[in-house]
């Protein structure tokens, strides 16, 4: 099982104590889940040049790595992925993003030594499967960008035409660079041909899945915001939608 979250704010007391409930839950079950993910953004504020609270932020990801450490049967048998979102501290505002600095990543390390630190987006091999990780608000940008809007003969879910734009184009952010600027040596990063099984478009908007030409793709949500995250079965490809 796979345990996904997007959102974890690290700077955000509430946000870790509904982390700590989620990690109690899964320290309890007889067969803990093989990875976590856990997603940006890990700030409740921009990481930009008005930011000025980078050594605060540092040791808030030493107390996140405390608190994994703190459940000894998921630090053994799970390995946890970091994934920057976009208002992170990094580069410019560019896709595909780079992983968390090391002032940073190396805080979580003294405690998770396995913790891995990963771009943005991430690509996982599972067996024969291949899933895809991206953490940018692609929901609020692509209706943003919009010049037509989309028909509503099939249906109305923004999310679902979200998919279906992606999947057709494939490529996770098919968006004019003037719009979303791109290293344009790392484009095929963003590319997604041939098509992934798994698709996990993490968006601050409310948790969705939806199956497209049996592709399965899926939000989950803003854990910071609402509680909520994803408890995804590579295996059989099901969506547990779960929230606190």
């Amino acid at each position: 099982m796979f345990v996904i979250l997007s959102d974890v704010w690290v700077d955000n007391a509430e946000t870790m104590e509904k982390l700590t409930t989620v990690l109690n839950g899964y320290e309890s079950v007889e067969i803990v889940p093989s990875l976590f993910v856990l997603m940006g953004n890990f700030c409740s504020r921009p990481c930009n040049l008005a930011f000025h609270a980078f050594p605060e932020l540092r040791t808030q990801f030493g107390k996140l790595g405390s608190i994994i450490a703190e459940h000894p049967r998921l630090k053994e048998g799970s390995r946890f992925l970091f994934i920057p979102g976009p208002d992170d501290a990094g580069p410019a505002n560019v896709l595909p993003r780079r992983s968390l600095p090391k002032y940073f990543s190396e805080e979580v390390t003294k405690h998770v030594p396995n913790a891995i630190f990963s771009s943005n987006p991430c690509r996982i091999k599972f067996y024969t499967q291949e899933i895809v990780l991206f953490r940018q608000d692609m929901l609020y940008r692509m209706r943003r960008s919009c010049l037509i809007p989309p028909s509503s003969e099939e249906t109305n879910e923004p999310f679902e035409h979200l998919v279906a734009t992606v999947t057709h184009q494939s490529h996770l952010c098919p968006l004019p660079l003037t719009v979303q600027p791109i290293i344009w040596n790392y484009d095929h990063c963003l590319r997604l041909y041939p098509t992934p099984h798994t698709i996990v478009l993490a968006d601050k908007s409310e948790q969705k899945v939806f199956k497209y030409t049996g592709v399965t793709c899926f939000n989950p949500g803003s854990f910071a915001n609402d509680g909520t995250f994803v408890a995804y079965r590579p295996a059989t490809q099901e969506v547990e939608l779960s929230a606190l």
